[in-house]
């Protein structure tokens, strides 16, 4: 599995990774997905403390016991939850991360986590303090390195001027692509590097891609009607071929640019996960087969959410 350097750290990512809030809640089931993962070479780990409110933590801290020094662990904070009762409040003061960080740690049976990432934001955070609670944390060893999870452009170039972040999760595929006229040149520029989320689109950009645009396209998806959607699921088999498969091109495309380090893909099951992990035996994506890709989906950007 070949690896990218995250930011300007010296931690090195898998091309692609397991985004965990798919997991389920069964522990034998996870460590199944885990085990194959990271046996198939996958070294980063996605997860957060609000994912089935702090199981996942938990799952993943059982999955990983003996073999942590060999991982990359990512978590998340930002969302104030009680254990056992359902909803929670956005809460991106300095008080609430540096505390919420010892229950993540708690339930990872881990000392310390790699990449913490704030879980969202708006530009009207108290983005200052916000900074300063993961530099303390970096300073006192708690975390590695820290970035944000955000699709808000408003919000990422705050980030990236008045803090010292690694990366930025953001959802980004061939379907969605909002950050590649903003966004992606900034980070590529700022050397801070996208953790792409989402990067076959719900289903959409898969094997299985005409039965998930029918389950799922709706009324629509971003800026494409269902007709659209639809056209785009029946499309994307003729860009694949008998070397690689649907899901193999999808996350090909988005590690197409340089900003991206790694495509970070949910697994609900060992099958599921093999058909991702055909990446690693797909022929390298050619430049045509890249442009025919934009060819068949728009250049939007973000109008919402900023």
């Amino acid at each position: 599995m070949n690896k990218r350097q995250l930011g300007k750290t010296d931690l090195y990512l898998s091309e692609i990774s397991l985004g965990c809030m798919s997991l389920g809640t069964d522990q034998a089931q996870a460590k199944s997905i885990i085990d194959r993962a990271i046996d198939s070479g996958v070294n980063y780990l996605d997860t957060a403390d609000l994912y089935d409110y702090g199981k996942n933590e938990e799952l993943i801290g059982e999955a990983i016991r003996g073999r942590r020094q060999d991982l990359i662990i990512g978590s998340k904070v930002g969302n104030r939850f009680t254990p056992g009762e359902e909803g929670w409040t956005w809460d991106p003061s300095k008080e609430h991360i540096k505390s919420s960080v010892k229950d993540s740690l708690k339930r990872l049976g881990t000392d310390y986590i790699d990449l913490y990432q704030l879980h969202g934001g708006t530009i009207d955070d108290p983005i200052d303090e916000t900074i300063e609670a993961f530099e303390d944390l970096k300073s006192e060893g708690w975390i590695r390195e820290y970035g944000i999870s955000s699709i808000r452009p408003n919000v990422i170039k705050q980030f990236a001027e008045k803090s010292s972040i690694a990366s930025v999760m953001m959802q980004y595929s061939a379907l969605d692509r909002r950050p590649e006229e903003e966004i992606l040149p900034l980070l590529h520029e700022y050397e801070i590097s996208v953790l792409a989320r989402g990067p076959l689109a719900k289903g959409i950009l898969s094997d299985r891609g005409i039965e998930k645009a029918r389950d799922k396209a709706g009324d629509g998806i971003l800026e494409y009607d269902a007709d659209e959607v639809m056209s785009i699921a029946r499309d994307w088999k003729k860009v694949s071929n008998t070397s690689k498969s649907a899901e193999a091109v999808a996350l090909q495309y988005v590690l197409h640019h340089p900003a991206v380090t790694t495509a970070v893909f949910g697994a609900s099951s060992v099958e599921q996960l093999e058909q991702n992990l055909t990446f690693l035996d797909a022929a390298p994506l050619s430049d045509a087969e890249y442009n025919n890709i934009q060819s068949l989906t728009k250049d939007i950007t973000y109008q919402q959410h900023r």
